[in-house]
This record gives structure tokens, sequence and C-alpha cells, in this order.
């Protein structure tokens, strides 16, 4: 039994000297061109996240009459120092239609986010929200639209 043992410790000694020695170092199994993305990658990544600012996170259309669409657009500026982008933008209720800038927007430059609320069937006080998906930091930001409707005289 021992000689067994044994002869298994050396087969198995000997199957680790002998499969590192295949001629080919690890420098020459780089893949250059995964290594200049890395690169690249790793230049954008060191950047930061994107930073996010906005002219104003809520907006109160004020009173209107049942049946009218209030529109409204919110300016998002990208104060960080790469892309920002927004991937979605979706709003708390279907009577609300929010549409974003698709393109990244550079550091430095702004972009529009255009809301439509139609209040037909949403009488009294009204508090949507707009929730964006974004590559900030906290990865979501939150836009509010607020107002009261003046129902429908009922016949």
């Amino acid at each position: 039994m021992k000689k067994i043992t044994m002869l298994f410790a050396f087969l198995i000694t000997a199957s680790f000297f002998t499969a590192c020695k295949d001629g080919a170092s690890a420098t020459t199994k780089i893949n250059k061109e995964n290594l200049d993305t890395a690169k690249s990658r790793d230049i954008e990544i060191e950047k930061g996240t994107a930073l996010i600012s906005f002219d104003k996170q809520v907006h109160d259309f004020g009173t209107v009459n049942e049946g009218d669409v209030v529109e409204t657009s919110y300016l998002v500026t990208n104060s960080g120092k790469t892309d920002l982008v927004i991937t979605n933008a979706k709003a708390s209720c279907g009577c609300t239609v929010p549409v974003w800038p698709k393109a990244p927007i550079k550091p430095g430059e702004s972009g529009e986010i255009k809301v439509k609320f139609n209040t037909k069937g949403k009488p009294n006080k009204q508090q949507k929200t707009i929730t964006l998906t974004t590559n900030t930091e906290s990865g979501r930001e939150i836009l509010t639209l607020k107002g009261s409707v003046i129902p429908k005289a009922k016949i």
C-alpha cells in the first residue's frame, strides 16, 4: 500500500513539472488589443462618475382644467468629467410621458427632458414623478411634476 501511495505521489508531482513546459511564456499569450481596450477603459474610469444638475427638480403647473395636457421641460447639465448617459426615464403614471436625450451628454453640455401630463380623468391635487436611470453615482435621479386639476362639471 505504501508503494502505491508513493507511486501516486510521484505521478502527481511529475505531472505538475511537465504541465508547465509547453514552451510559451505568459507574456506571449497577452492579446495586445485587449490590453489597449483595458487601458482606455481605466483612463475613463479615473475621471469618475458623471454628475448631473438640473435647472429645477420640481415643476408646479399650478391649477388647470381636467382634460388639459400640461407640458414642461427640465434642463439637465452634465457637471462631471465623463459623459452623462440617461438610459431610461420612467413616469409614475401612464398619464405622464417623458422624452429624454438618448445620446450621451458631454461634460459641460446640457440636454432637455420634455414631459407631458394628460389631466383627463385626473381631478384634484396631482403629483407625478419621473425616475431617470443614469450613470451617476446614485444611478437614478427623480423629477417631480405637481399641481391641481379642476374637475369637469358633471352633467
